[in-house]
């Protein structure tokens, strides 16, 4: 796999134009849903436990992010959970927060239980907290910890029997056996909120077109921290970035992607 094949799955979503099904958190399912616009998915935010399987099993991928939780919630993601994996559509779980309280981290491990989960997304204190391990978080951010992430991930994703995606300075994909570092996105990301449940649904967008997990997971990341780094080259702030990054998720082209994407596999 190489810069030309993010470019080419790019490609694939904008012709292909799959339905993303997001059960998301309130903070951010207005950025979420202009992301997949701009990246050429098309994002649907169905909640309710009367439709949410027949929903799920129409999408391309299902997005399950338990940012902002409560029951009614947590049962609608199991439905459509189990809807989604009785009809062959991909699950993306985002555990936010998981670890920085008890319910958070047992509705992650709930869903984990319960759901076959295609591809778990978040940072090191959620993959942790969430594969019951110990790693320190405030709030929904990840604190420091001694572990070495990759190994985490590669744990984690034996564990839980899933491909992990962890996010942070540098990005890790991992099905336990095969690993990839993805070395592109902008600090300017971790202003703005929303752009981590954002990539988690982008994703799910990779995912409806690339049946190969990590192929789809590695693409996205690609494909997203170079959209941030045009986009912060453009911009002197948050508030500017956030609109030119919605810019360049429609914009950035498989050339430019070939000349700044920033991948390697990790020889085992």
């Amino acid at each position: 796999m190489d810069t030309s094949y993010v470019g080419e799955l790019l490609q694939k979503v904008r012709e292909e134009n799959p339905l993303i099904h997001n059960i998301t958190n309130v903070v951010v399912t207005n950025f979420t849903a202009n992301g997949l616009l701009a990246l050429g998915a098309s994002p649907v935010m169905a909640y309710a436990a009367e439709e949410v399987a027949d929903m799920a099993k129409i999408a391309g991928a299902l997005v399950l992010n338990i940012g902002t939780l409560n029951t009614i919630v947590v049962e609608s993601m199991l439905i459509a959970g189990k809807s989604a994996n009785a009809n062959g559509v991909p699950v993306v779980l985002d555990p936010v927060g998981a670890g920085a309280t008890a319910y958070r981290t047992e509705t992650a491990q709930k869903i984990l239980e319960q759901v076959e989960v295609s591809i778990l997304r978040g940072n090191a204190a959620e993959i942790a907290n969430t594969a019951g391990q110990q790693w320190n978080i405030k709030g929904v951010d990840a604190g420091e910890s001694q572990t070495d992430p990759v190994h985490l991930a590669k744990t984690a994703a034996k564990k839980l029997n899933t491909v992990v995606v962890l996010t942070g300075k540098e990005d890790i994909v991992t099905d336990g056996e095969k690993t990839f570092i993805i070395q592109n996105g902008d600090a300017t990301l971790t202003k703005v909120t929303g752009t981590g449940c954002l990539l988690t649904s982008v994703i799910g967008a990779f995912t409806a077109v690339e049946s190969d997990r990590i192929k789809a997971s590695v693409a996205a990341l690609t494909y997203y921290g170079v959209a941030a780094e045009i986009a912060a080259k453009k911009t002197d702030g948050p508030g500017s970035f956030q609109i030119e990054f919605l810019n360049q998720l429609s914009t950035v082209t498989a050339k430019e992607i070939e000349q700044l994407g920033n991948f390697s596999q990790i020889k085992e």
